[in-house]
């Protein structure tokens, strides 16, 4: 049996939810479609591991001062937390902590390779990261370790130009109460069924024919609100298919790999203040690459630790019991094998092996950057993408995948020849 709306989103995350907020305030008819057994998508707080608001995705207001979640989280009486390297940081060699000149060296030579990937792409070039790289310094494996935590890729699979599009700035702060809790607050009124993957899209009439497990719902305009990921598996189809332009671009522009391994302990291992963040590598084994670590979030016992790039994604294969096996000799190395006996819980996030999320933000390949913008085009006036990858120089942000469900959104009105 086939019902019918005016306007169907598919996705509920961050963009999926703000057009549905859109088009609620329009007085449209519509409806918002998640695959997922919960809204949110990226933006996901866990709340039991730790007792304490922990993100497993997204968790950083990035340019928080133009940020619009900034102001969307105070007016729900969220508290932020403007962290950044005046708090506790820690760098950690494999055998001792670094000195304070030392750290400052590390840090000097991260900066270095961030801004070398940045004028390479500034001056036009769209090379991968790893061909301008500077090489054989000391902290060569931390300045790897941190463009993919930034970019989910290792350095070989980063685009200079595409990095060089993204807009940076200092103001990163952190959503104490949870990222995911405030995407989900925010949008608390817009109804979602969940538990419905929409498997095509079929366009070969004059209205849509989203095909679903529940049935199909007929609609006239459709808003896309997935990852990259999931329309170039063909988890997500089209019928007839996309355009080849459209089906480069989703390509070109695929998900890395960034997990996060929540570890608890029944007391104290640490002895550090609240948020205190630490990065470590062994400095005589450079191949076993770095980690980042958030300490004592929210007061707790406990840890967040980023694994990334193709460490993480060969943990992922090996399952969750290996990222957290990792995550634990990790902080082991720097603060004693007796933490290993206090762990009481732990938790890893998976995003890459989620089949309709695919992995963390979008990043172009190397030569492909200028395809991005081929994903802003509408599909036959009546699909209109969002998310992530569609964030404008917010791409790979929470906030940019909110605008980018905003504007869809105004472009699926305007397709009815409603105002938005």
């Amino acid at each position: 049996m086939t019902s019918e709306t005016d306007v169907a989103v598919i996705g509920a995350g961050a963009a999926g939810l703000a057009a549905g907020l859109r088009l609620a305030a329009a007085g449209v008819a519509f409806e918002v479609i998640e695959a997922a057994d919960h809204a949110g998508g990226r933006a996901e707080t866990d709340t039991a591991t730790l007792g304490v608001p922990v993100d497993l995705g997204c968790h950083w207001l990035h340019d928080a001062r133009a940020n619009p979640f900034t102001a969307i989280a105070r007016t729900l009486g969220f508290d932020l937390g403007r962290g950044g390297r005046d708090r506790t940081r820690l760098l950690h060699l494999g055998d001792r902590f670094a000195t304070p000149d030392e750290a400052d060296d590390g840090w000097r030579e991260v900066d270095a390779a961030f801004d070398a990937v940045r004028a390479a792409g500034d001056a036009g070039r769209d090379v991968a990261a790893e061909a301008v790289l500077p090489k054989n310094g000391r902290f060569e494996t931390l300045a790897r370790h941190w463009l993919a935590f930034m970019s989910a890729a290792d350095p070989a699979r980063i685009s200079t130009r595409d990095y060089a599009l993204y807009r940076d700035s200092p103001d990163n702060w952190a959503v104490l109460g949870g990222f995911g809790t405030l995407v989900l607050a925010h949008a608390a009124h817009v109804p979602v069924t969940l538990s419905c993957p929409v498997t095509r899209i079929d366009r070969s009439g004059p209205r849509l024919v989203l095909e679903m497990p529940r049935g199909a719902l007929s609609c006239q305009a459709a808003v896309v609100a997935v990852p990259t990921a999931v329309i170039a598996s063909g988890r997500l189809g089209f019928f007839p298919a996309l355009p080849h332009d459209l089906e480069e671009a989703f390509a070109a522009l695929p998900l890395g790999v960034v997990e996060k391994v929540v570890l608890g302990f029944d007391r104290d291992v640490f002895g550090l203040p609240e948020r205190s963040f630490l990065d470590a590598f062994t400095e005589a084994a450079p191949e076993r690459g770095a980690v980042s670590a958030l300490i004592r979030p929210g007061g707790a016992e406990g840890a967040v630790v980023h694994v990334v790039g193709g460490i993480a994604a060969r943990l992922m294969e090996e399952g969750e019991e290996a990222m957290v096996q990792h995550a634990l000799d990790a902080l082991a190395q720097v603060f004693g094998t007796a933490l290993k006996s206090r762990l009481r819980g732990a938790r890893a996030s998976r995003w890459a092996a989620m089949p309709y999320v695919g992995g963390a933000y979008s990043g172009a390949l190397p030569g492909k950057a200028h395809l991005r913008a081929r994903l802003a085009q509408p599909l036959d006036g009546r699909i209109f993408f969002a998310g992530e990858a569609l964030g404008g120089p917010a791409f790979s942000t929470a906030h940019g995948a909110h605008l980018s469900g905003l504007k869809a959104a105004d472009a699926a009105l305007a397709s009815l020849g409603e105002a938005p």
